[in-house]
């Protein structure tokens, strides 16, 4: 829903203009994130790709869908000078909205509930916005909607606007960068894309484009364990409902999102927290820096894919995404206390993970939709 923001329709367009201007020359500033082969020699024919985007200013891949969501507000007409804007976001998101908010000049309200953590908080306020707190997390959409309405704001909701804020027909967007980064490499076009869905803003981009650009890559969409999107694709169903909260920050949804584009989903695969974690390690240690948890279901559900086409003898690349760095979770999945309160053990699926990168089977039963 749109709440647009009580201020007359007169009002100028030169404050407009230099907003979009200034997130213009802000992407004009930056370089594209870099696109990382991970070297394993075990997996001959078979090459692994990662676009990093914790490299972007605020440090996830929630910096385009924010630039995108503030670019898509402005030009309809939703922010104008002076404007609020309300996210229902206690992430990343929020975090990246509030530093476009901040360098156009406007306020910022992330809603969020009270359980979220000081270091999220600290974000947030860090680029200037404003944390409130809600008690009941399942309120979290109409409080956001109602806040935005009480201060004549704007209500960005970036589950309903991830898909159709972002051009996925190009103009620079994630789709297009990696094609255009892989266009040397050995297998320039992949076989398998591989995306978990939070908004479901960036499978939505990514299954376009591969359409667009008639590519023979494949998307699969990796889920999480407490999520409504899986079910929802499964069962053809938009109104699934997950009555337990993602414990993987940044993907899962209790409910599927508007912006959740099912019909470009070639596979989709729900993975277990513990195996979601394990693949965070993994990888982490290959690369030698630590990686969030998001990135661990990526992970999986690549070397999944990775491991069925070894084992018919099939030659590729495959590429997923780096969400975002693994120090925002340092009291969380990297705290070996909160592991053991939410009942996680990652260990027995290392060992696997670590089995077929070195050229072995993957063994382990994912369930598939």
């Amino acid at each position: 829903m749109i709440v647009r923001p009580a201020i007359p329709r007169s009002c100028s367009r030169d404050w407009v203009d230099q907003a979009v201007a200034a997130l213009d020359a802000d992407q004009h500033r930056s370089a594209d994130t870099h696109l990382f082969k991970l070297e394993c020699p075990k997996l001959a024919g078979i090459d692994i790709y990662l676009k990093d985007e914790s490299t972007h200013p605020t440090g996830s891949l929630k910096h385009r869908l924010a630039r995108s969501l503030f670019l898509y507000a402005l030009c309809n007409g939703h922010i104008r000078e002076g404007t609020p804007v309300v996210e229902a976001s206690s992430g990343s998101t929020a975090v990246s909205e509030a530093y476009f908010a901040r360098m156009i000049g406007v306020p910022f309200y992330a809603v969020m509930p009270r359980s979220t953590s000081r270091e999220k908080v600290a974000a947030i306020e860090h680029y200037g916005g404003t944390c409130h707190f809600i008690e009941d997390g399942s309120l979290l959409y109409a409080e956001a909607e109602a806040l935005a309405r009480r201060l004549g704001g704007h209500y960005m909701d970036q589950f309903t606007y991830a898909e159709r804020a972002t051009d996925w027909r190009g103009n620079n967007n994630i789709a297009e960068a990696i094609f255009r980064q892989m266009e040397r490499e050995p297998h320039p076009v992949p076989s398998w894309m591989v995306m978990s869905a939070g908004t479901g803003g960036t499978s939505a981009t990514l299954g376009r484009y591969l359409r667009y650009k008639r590519h023979a890559t494949r998307l699969c969409v990796a889920d999480v364990e407490h999520s409504a999107f899986f079910d929802g694709y499964r069962l053809a169903d938009a109104q699934c409902r997950c009555e337990r909260a993602s414990r993987i920050e940044g993907v899962g949804r209790p409910r599927v999102e508007p912006s959740f584009v099912t019909g470009v989903v070639d596979r989709m695969v729900r993975i277990p927290d513990a195996a979601s974690i394990a693949a965070m390690n993994v990888l982490s240690r290959r690369l030698g820096r630590r990686v969030g948890g998001s990135t661990g279901t990526n992970f999986l559900a690549l070397c999944w894919l990775a491991g069925e086409m070894k084992a018919v003898g099939r030659q590729g690349s495959l590429v997923t995404l780096i969400c975002d760095a693994g120090e925002r979770y340092s009291k969380t999945y990297y705290d070996p206390a909160w592991l053991a309160a939410q009942e996680i053990d990652p260990s027995p699926y290392e060992s696997r993970i670590e089995a077929v990168l070195a050229g072995g089977d993957f063994e382990l039963l994912l369930e598939e939709a």
